[in-house]
């Protein structure tokens, strides 16, 4: 079997790939490894047997992986470094405390650059920067074996302090810190969630929160479709009236009569007011009618940081008349839909109602997701061709030559592209989808590639270090957690469960966010992961060639 993949290392490549992530899906109580470090584990193991991947095929899969990070993470990026500065500040805790962490082993520990630098990636569960520090130790002026040597001691100490990591900061932000802080999170979130507009629950009710229902216009006649509207809070809307043998789309001005039947779509707590005045439901013959569901890109820049209820208070009733926000996507996470939440620009919002209502909303608030699935290549060529020539630039500090690389030059090149794409409507297609498939494969690919090399000299490593490495990983989790919770606390006064939400963003933990999610018992805590995840997953990567240059410079 070892000689067949050794022979066909595609096949080793889609093993380990399959394999991984099936391991990668096991969850022990809040704890899943996930799909990446499945892998890199199975390859470890493959790579004893001497299976190697071409070099070229790895640097493709890094560079498109770290672009497609770096245009998903364009808006959020540039929108949160200004604005979200009490949660950008614990990105920057985390960059400078992890820093010391792990210069510090360094010395005490004697670690090689390639040992630090998988050390800093692990702790930090931040794969990315096993990609920026590889690249770097290929720029040693050292001899070819003595590379591959240390790139594979990127991938092992990754591997030690990855599991450890994980598990600290999973059990830190869902369990320990609400102990430390002596508070009930459950408590804290509802109350969070009710302060922000909404009635403190899971936000995952058993009832569907948009429904369409027909009444009798009895108790609401003589009154003009928007006055009943106004009553309802504009919960729900008169979508159609059925008057005698017609039916027709209501307006606004629309007065009512007692032998109405009105077609009622909206939000289920403003239709059940709308029962409330009304009385029973009655049939709903010839009054049916199809509604829409689209999805746009928030980026008008005067809509930024505006709630959900100051967006429905600036815009026009006949532009949002109708028309509801079904859910808010941001960096791939669902934020609550709340009246209280804040837009972002880069935020992806689902617009649910009648057709024609829901494109007119649409257009003051983005650019819509184009229903294709087309990619545009030009865009993608030309943004990794870029991202590789800023990795060519270089500069030498305090003796130390500090160069973004292949790595560090894609993904920077990934947010300018991934911003201005936010800006200008129909300017670059990249359906999340194809960006979600391209960071999935490319770093399971590269991780893959980096496993087989790392395989011969995983378990030297392990024994050299022992259980240094995992507590040196664990402090490097605890200490940059602890002091972002005194800070978020006591300095900048964050809502608890939005602080726990930014300290699993800080260390790039998905993970970390989902356990959380689920011990807080709704979502607010994803409003403040999203602005350290995005922050953290520029700096963090950035930290790859900047540790390999202290450790080679120390050594």
């Amino acid at each position: 079997m070892s000689a067949l993949l050794v022979q066909n290392p595609e096949m080793a490549l889609f093993l380990a790939l399959a394999i991984g992530h099936l391991i990668g899906r096991v969850k022990v109580g809040p704890i899943q490894l996930g799909g990446v470090c499945g892998t890199l584990i199975v390859a470890l193991i493959l790579g004893q047997s001497g299976v190697k991947l071409d070099a070229d095929l790895k640097a493709v899969a890094f560079a498109l992986f770290i672009f497609a990070l770096g245009f998903t993470g364009g808006p959020q990026f540039f929108a949160n470094v200004g604005k979200g500065w009490r949660y950008g500040m614990l990105s920057l805790v985390e960059v400078v405390a992890v820093m010391a962490v792990v210069m510090t082993a360094t010395v005490l520990l004697s670690l090689n650059p390639g040992a630090a630098a998988g050390m800093l990636a692990g702790s930090a569960t931040e794969s990315a920067v096993i990609g920026t520090a590889s690249e770097a130790v290929s720029r040693l002026a050292l001899p070819p074996s003595q590379i591959e040597a240390l790139q594979g001691e990127i991938a092992t100490a990754y591997s030690v302090t990855y599991l450890f990591g994980l598990i600290t900061i999973v059990l830190f932000t869902s369990q320990l810190a609400p102990a430390i802080l002596r508070i009930d999170l459950k408590k804290e979130a509802a109350d969070l969630a009710r302060r922000m507009g909404g009635e403190g629950g899971s936000g995952a009710p058993a009832l569907p929160p948009l429904v369409g229902r027909a009444f009798a216009a009895g108790a609401a006649a003589g009154e003009t479709v928007a006055a009943f509207e106004q009553r309802l809070g504009y919960d729900a809307t008169v979508e159609r009236i059925r008057r005698g043998d017609q039916v027709r789309e209501a307006a606004s001005d629309d007065v009512l009569r007692p032998s109405d039947v009105l077609l009622i779509v909206g939000r289920r707590d403003g239709v059940l007011r709308a029962a409330d005045v009304l009385g029973p439901e009655t049939v709903a013959t010839h009054l049916d009618m199809p509604l829409a569901r689209r999805s746009y890109v928030m980026n008008r820049a005067e809509l930024v940081g505006k709630t959900v209820a100051q967006l429905r208070a600036l815009a026009p009733l006949e532009s949002h008349r109708g028309v509801y926000i079904a859910g808010i996507q941001r960096l791939g996470h669902a934020v609550p839909v709340l009246p209280g939440t804040k837009l972002e620009r880069g935020d992806v919002i689902d617009l649910y109602g009648a057709d024609r209502a829901v494109a007119r909303a649409g257009e003051e608030l983005g650019r819509a997701i184009p229903l294709g699935d087309k990619t545009d290549f030009v865009m993608l060529g030309l943004g990794v061709l870029v991202g590789i020539l800023i990795g060519m630039l270089g500069a030498t500090v305090a003796g130390i030559n500090v160069t973004l690389g292949a790595g560090g030059g894609c993904l920077l090149s990934g947010l300018l592209f991934g911003w201005y794409a936010s800006r200008r409507a129909g300017s670059a297609a990249f359906p999340s989808s194809a960006a979600q498939i391209l960071k999935d494969f490319g770093l399971a690919t590269f991780i893959a590639a980096v496993g087989f090399s790392a395989g011969p000299d995983a378990i030297r490593l392990i024994k050299e270090y022992g259980l240094a490495l995992p507590l040196a990983g664990i402090l490097a989790v605890l200490i940059p957690a602890s002091l972002s919770l005194f800070i978020g606390h006591r300095l900048l006064k964050i809502e608890t469960p939005i602080l726990l939400g930014a300290i699993a963003g800080q260390q790039c933990s998905t993970p970390a966010i989902s356990a959380l999610v689920s011990a807080s018992g709704n979502s607010t805590p994803v409003v403040g992961y999203t602005v350290t995840y995005a922050i953290s997953n520029v700096l963090l990567p950035l930290l790859g060639p900047v540790v390999v240059g202290l450790a080679a410079h120390l050594g």
